[in-house]
């Protein structure tokens, strides 16, 4: 991903164009460390890349600079996991290439385990990783799509001989998606077209050799280039035998980081949208979430969408950048027609309890004003999770406060108006150093069920997700409290109830 490019188009508004001047923070940050999200120990990191799960773990690579806390050299960090909390760091997989007269720095892509061995690269009847990315030659000002392999099970890449293999002279044509297609026998390849607004589609029988398929677009949010596509099969309303195919694409937004999806069908060739081509379906309501790609291959067939978290104008220390919680994807028949539905990764949640110092759990509270949750010594490091039911009943406000700093007037809530049906994020009382004035409420269109709304409430230390009515909405965004700013709590204007509430306290670090 040309990161130059996308932050003086998207971050202009937000960072008043000095992001690219920023100097890595002298002061250690430890406060703002997420706990059970991914950080690389040191130094920069933005999209995921190559997610591919093998022999038991997920694979996440990264766009990683190895030297520096800001963003440069662009090479492909590696960690694995077995539950997407606790990650093992391993040394960089694919480091920039420094020759003579080119630089070449390894930017987004994906990687493939070639079961059937159809690229050669594999060795002693094994199966080689491939992966599939951009190589950017700032010098050259070029962006052409390259291979390498893997035969140490991902830990380290040999760069193919007669790279690249796509290369159309073009500047911005980047961020290779790749998946092996059963019925037409074929790996096929998303890649953004991006000042052209399109995903071009290619096809090849052994990785090496592609052949162009198609184009998708321009549609949906166009004033921006697009980035990051990947084309994934989800199934539809819980019925593995109904599959819709769900093309996702980042692109800078009106006010920070845009994801869009498009919901349709793919025959092998092409990709067919099943709505208006100015249809704006929104991934993520927040000012943070942007270049989310799927692992395929979770088990019992999960398809599971992790995306980059921006930090927008704060520096932290000696890290910068995280990745979101994980998102278990389908498709769900709504009255607006199909529409994507994400939840928090059941693999992250179902390891809740082995985590979680304490937890607290209450059945049909009564809840008028402000309820404390966070007495002391519990819940009080900016690192729990919140599941809740909550019945309206008569009440035009309802959710929670987060970080909040006691006898000041800093807080964060996370609500459900129900007079605008709006699921929000209301920072204006501790963020505007940090956020710009569009950014301070952040909310997603969000109806009540029988009077009811779900709603899971992330909090890590410097990261907030919102999941309304399982999944249905999600806005995600970064805050920055102060160390004592730690407060919990829910409240409500008018009377509602909590039907059911489990919060986990997981500041375990």
């Amino acid at each position: 991903m040309n990161k130059a490019t996308f932050l003086s188009l998207a971050f202009a508004a937000l960072t008043g164009g000095l992001f690219a001047q920023e100097k890595p923070a002298a002061t250690p940050t430890p406060q703002w460390r997420p706990v059970y999200h991914f950080t690389p120990p040191t130094n920069w990191t933005n999209d995921p890349n190559g997610l591919i799960f093998l022999n038991g773990q997920f694979n996440l690579y990264y766009q990683h600079n190895p030297f520096e806390n800001k963003w440069g050299h662009m090479s492909w960090g590696h960690a694995t996991s077995k539950d997407l909390v606790t990650w093992k760091h391993l040394p960089v997989a694919i480091p920039e290439v420094v020759g003579k007269d080119t630089t070449t720095w390894i930017y987004s892509g994906s990687a493939v385990l070639d079961k059937n061995n159809t690229s050669g690269f594999g060795k002693n009847g094994k199966a080689p990783i491939v992966a599939i990315f951009t190589a950017d030659q700032p010098k050259q000002k070029k962006e052409s799509q390259f291979i390498a392999y893997s035969n140490d099970g991902g830990l380290s890449y040999k760069q193919y001989a007669h790279n690249p293999v796509i290369d159309l002279n073009m500047k911005d044509f980047r961020d290779p998606n790749v998946f092996w297609h059963e019925p037409t026998k074929q790996w096929i390849m998303t890649v953004a077209m991006v000042d052209e607004h399109m995903v071009r589609i290619y096809g090849s029988k052994n990785l090496k050799k592609w052949t162009k398929l198609s184009d998708f677009g321009p549609a949906g949010y166009t004033k921006n280039g697009w980035e990051c596509p990947s084309l994934v099969p989800l199934v539809v309303d819980n019925n593995p035998a109904k599959i819709k195919w769900v093309l996702f694409v980042s692109s800078g937004g009106d006010h920070g980081p845009l994801m869009q999806y498009y919901v349709g069908d793919f025959n092998g060739t092409t990709f067919k949208n099943d709505n208006p081509a100015d249809k704006v379906l929104t991934v993520d309501y927040g000012d943070a979430f942007y270049a989310a790609i799927p692992w395929r291959d979770a088990p019992q067939n999960k398809k599971i969408l992790l995306g980059w978290l921006q930090n927008g104008k704060q520096e932290t220390n000696p890290w910068k950048g995280q990745m979101s919680i994980p998102h278990d994807l389908s498709v769900k028949t709504t009255s607006e027609g199909l529409r994507l539905k994400q939840s928090p990764s059941t693999i992250v949640s179902g390891s809740l309890a082995k985590y979680a110092k304490g937890t607290l759990s209450k059945t049909n509270l009564t809840l008028e004003n402000t309820l404390q949750l966070s007495p002391p010594g519990h819940f009080d490091g900016n690192s729990n999770w919140i599941d809740a039911v909550i019945k309206l009943n008569g009440a035009k406000k309802v959710g929670f406060t987060v970080a909040e700093k006691k006898g000041t007037a800093k807080k964060v809530l996370v609500g459900y108006d129900v007079e605008k049906q709006i699921l929000y994020v209301d920072c204006t009382g501790a963020e505007s150093a940090n956020k710009s004035t569009e950014n301070q409420i952040q909310t997603a269109p969000m109806k009540a069920v029988n009077g009811e709304i779900k709603i899971q409430v992330l909090i890590d230390k410097s990261s907030l997700e919102v999941f309304g009515n399982d999944g249905e909405k999600v806005i995600s965004t970064m805050i920055y409290p102060d160390k004592d700013a730690t407060g919990l709590s829910a409240f409500s204007e008018g009377k509602s109830a909590i039907k059911t509430l489990k919060v986990w306290d997981l500041n375990r670090r």
